[in-house]
């Protein structure tokens, strides 16, 4: 008697297209004999399988346990269906029809057998710059709509050579289905140019890419088209080379990120531990930041200032070209001019990069989505990210539950979108500071590339409080129902809410430069009562003026003078006169004048400021370039050992609970004055800030009986401050949170007003039933 057949029929979503998922589908149900057929869907994968039973439960149990190693299956629904007599399986063609649920695939580094076929000169795409496969190659950046097939992308306007078809529409191949399948033959190509577009001749070899390199080793600054936008390149072990690109791109000081070969290259310029070693060699290869080892190899201007290095390996076919033999290291920063968008297309480069570049590498492989490197590093262990952008966007963070759709345009600074769907919270690759017209219109641009993703045009926005905010702005601009203003730092606490599967009231501690708050004031050190629909502020540092408000953020040294002329009284410019503050003697009555009369003297409570003012004390900066400058290098100050720390004061004011560090500056004043090593001061200074932290959040936990933090905001990027809080909170008897997928810094925003926005949409849904 035969054995019963049986036909089940699938749906797979998440990411799932252009994973080599179809084919890996089709090579386990050839290997259990079975009937049927798989395809791409606007909601995912579809599958339907058929044969004896016992066959298709090996087929389900393989299938489920073993997904490629790019996919990313966020659900699967089964059922069965009526067995329709089969016996040949095979891959049909994509249904077009129906609501788009698909998840878009980030980018992905190329893969072990890619790299090992471009290194053998038997192979057909030996040194092509282009080679790519079902398990690795562009996805976000080159398409245009899902489903992910090849006519949806910039690959369409190359037609596949005979033997590229082939193996395309082979099942037992590598790059069946590979929508960017293509060989030197039939695929997109590389040239150099000079500064005006015009050609450069190759010689006898007519390699563009060895031609890259002799203009790098002679200290040329290049533009190379590469994954999600141009990078500028130079020799980083060339300081004449590195404080040209500097000086052209108007980078004074901002640490730049370095790409070498391979993982031995990364280890003799930093020190590589195992969870650095893994995020460098993820398929994501994000940039890491790792602790300097031989300071001798990297020039000295390409990270001035700072123990880390930011580090990325080769993530394209070409980064591997240029790398492969005499160039140690590579400068690799984002082609583009101070808070610009990334350069992606050809003549968009020859324009806004005049000036800058001497030499362009350029493709023809169109770039329909700029995607920024991510930044990561690890702390404590943990892989922590600092910039979410090429490898991990747009894949959707899950949360909980479900929400109503919400559009949340994020904030100024760091800024990214989210559109909240379902489940799922749809974010933009990192857009940057929204404070030049060409930010702006990156802003729009992610905005319109969201909704074709995401499949969803909400007509609820987000947005900060802010009134001068330009997303604030944006929000009466766009087509609405309604507005929801979100308060900046209960948005930092929702994102890591969001991020750990949490909605109700917990401690919240948002540490960072500044956020609008309600009452006016520039907020920035707070301790919040916190669940998703709202929050009360419980806590926050006593506040201080800002003499020069935005001028105060770029000079630490008017923050130094706030501080002291709190903490000493009338006697503070005697003292100040005494700190190595430079020559500021003739300001200190102008800023008393500011600060007494209240003109353009904001008051803030915000803890990123007062890391600045310290530094400014300790004259380690006065005036920064670029925002964090100051507080990085107090922390670089405080890498050391300290048994001392600082007196603070907790008070309480009404219902508030106030962190008060006037003593705090007049004991690091004090010590400074006395000629104590600076490195002592900083390392105490943390260790203080720690455990006034910890104070405040007991403090809040002994009125409410919240035994739940979370942290988030700029100032966790601080490795001593982050490590030392999350420590001193578990060894206190919390239970700690914080960001894993988000960055810690005003990235994470868009997630947390979308959330609160949907929040409270639904708390106000349930109270309506309940009224009805």
């Amino acid at each position: 008697m035969s054995e019963a057949k049986r036909r089940i029929r699938y749906l797979f979503t998440g990411i799932v297209q252009g994973v080599g998922f179809r084919p890996f589908i089709y090579r386990v149900a050839i290997k259990h004999r079975l009937g049927g057929f798989v395809c791409n869907t606007p909601e995912g994968v579809t599958l339907e399988v058929e044969g004896p039973a016992a066959r298709v439960e090996k087929f389900a149990s393989e299938v489920l346990k073993s997904f490629p190693p790019a996919a990313d299956v966020s659900s699967v629904s089964s059922s069965d269906v009526a067995v329709l007599g089969e016996t040949d399986f095979r891959i049909v063609a994509s249904e077009q029809e129906g609501r788009k649920k698909v998840l878009i695939s980030p980018d992905i580094a190329t893969c072990a057998d890619c790299l090992r076929e471009m290194k053998d000169p038997r192979d057909r795409r030996y040194r092509y710059p282009f080679i790519n496969c079902t398990n690795c190659g562009p996805r976000l950046t080159i398409i245009r709509d899902v489903p992910y097939d090849r006519a949806n992308t910039s690959m369409a306007c190359f037609a596949l050579c005979a033997r590229c078809r082939a193996e395309y529409e082979n099942p037992a191949d590598r790059r069946f289905h590979a929508e960017p399948n293509a060989c030197p033959v039939c695929g997109p190509g590389l040239w150099i140019t000079d500064e005006t577009g015009d050609p450069l001749p190759l010689g006898p070899s007519r390699d563009p890419v060895k031609k890259a390199v002799e203009l790098l080793l002679a200290g040329h600054i290049l533009a190379v088209k590469g994954l999600g936008g141009f990078h500028l390149a130079v020799d980083a072990t060339n300081e004449e080379a590195v404080r040209n690109l500097r000086s052209r791109k108007y980078r004074e000081e901002k640490p730049l990120a370095i790409m070498v070969k391979d993982i031995e290259a990364a280890s003799r310029v930093a020190r590589i531990g195992r969870a650095e070693r893994e995020l460098l060699l993820s398929p994501q290869r994000p940039i890491v930041l790792c602790r300097k080892r031989d300071t001798r190899i990297i020039a000295f201007s390409v990270a001035p200032g700072v123990p880390n290095q930011g580090i990325m390996l080769p993530y394209t076919p070409l980064h591997h070209l240029l790398l492969e033999k005499n160039v140690p290291a590579l400068v690799m920063t984002s082609a583009n001019q101070v808070d610009e968008p990334i350069c992606i297309a050809n003549r968009e480069a020859l324009s806004r990069l005049k000036g800058i570049a001497d030499f362009y590498l350029f493709h023809n492989r169109d770039i329909l989505v700029r995607c920024d490197d991510s930044v990561a590093t690890v702390i404590g262990k943990v892989p922590v990210l600092m910039r979410r952008s090429r490898g991990w966007a747009p894949k959707p963070v899950t949360l909980k539950r479900s929400y109503p759709e919400v559009l949340a345009l994020g904030p100024q600074l760091k800024a990214t979108l989210c559109i909240l769907k379902g489940g799922l919270a749809y974010l933009s690759p990192h857009i940057g500071d929204l404070e030049t017209p060409e930010a702006r219109d990156f802003h729009r641009e992610s905005l319109r590339l969201m909704e074709r993703i995401a499949e969803c045009r909400p007509d609820v926005i987000a947005c900060d409080l802010h009134p001068a905010y330009w997303t604030t702005r944006l929000a009466e601009e766009l087509p609405h129902s309604e507005i929801i203003r979100v308060q900046h730092h209960h948005a930092h606490i929702v994102s890591a809410m969001a991020e750990n599967g949490l909605s109700r009231k917990m401690i919240g501690l948002a540490m960072d430069g500044t956020g609008y708050g309600p009452d006016g004031t520039a907020w920035g050190g707070e301790v919040l009562v916190a669940d998703e629909i709202d929050f009360l502020r419980a806590g926050h540092i006593r506040p201080y003026p800002l003499p020069g408000a935005e001028k105060a953020v770029k000079e630490p040294w008017r923050v130094a003078a706030s501080l002291l002329r709190e903490s000493f009284g009338e006697a503070w410019r005697d003292v100040a006169g005494k700190l190595p503050l430079g020559e500021r003697e003739g300001h200190f009555d102008v800023l008393e004048n500011m600060m007494a009369q209240g003109f353009n003297s904001p008051l803030t409570s915000s803890l990123g400021r007062v890391f600045d003012g310290v530094a400014a004390i300790l004259g380690t900066r006065q005036a920064v370039s670029f925002e964090g400058q100051a507080a990085m290098e107090l922390e670089t100050l405080a890498s050391g050992q300290t048994r001392k720390s600082y007196p603070y004061e907790i008070m309480q004011d009404g219902d508030k609970t106030v962190l008060d560090l006037r003593p705090l500056v007049r004991a690091i004043a004090d010590d400074r004055i006395k000629g104590k090593d600076p490195a002592a001061i900083a390392a105490a200074f943390h260790k203080a800030i720690v455990r006034a932290l910890v104070a405040m959040a007991a403090a809040v936990r002994e009125q409410t009986g919240l035994g739940k933090a979370a942290l988030s905001g700029g100032c966790f990027q601080n490795r001593v401050l982050l490590e030392g809080t999350v420590q001193e909170l578990e060894k206190a008897g919390f239970e700690v949170y914080t960001h894993q997928m988000l960055p810690a810094n005003d990235g994470c925003i868009a997630l947390g007003q979308a959330v609160v926005a949907a929040a409270q949409l639904q708390a106000r849904g349930t109270r309506t039933e309940d009224r009805g």
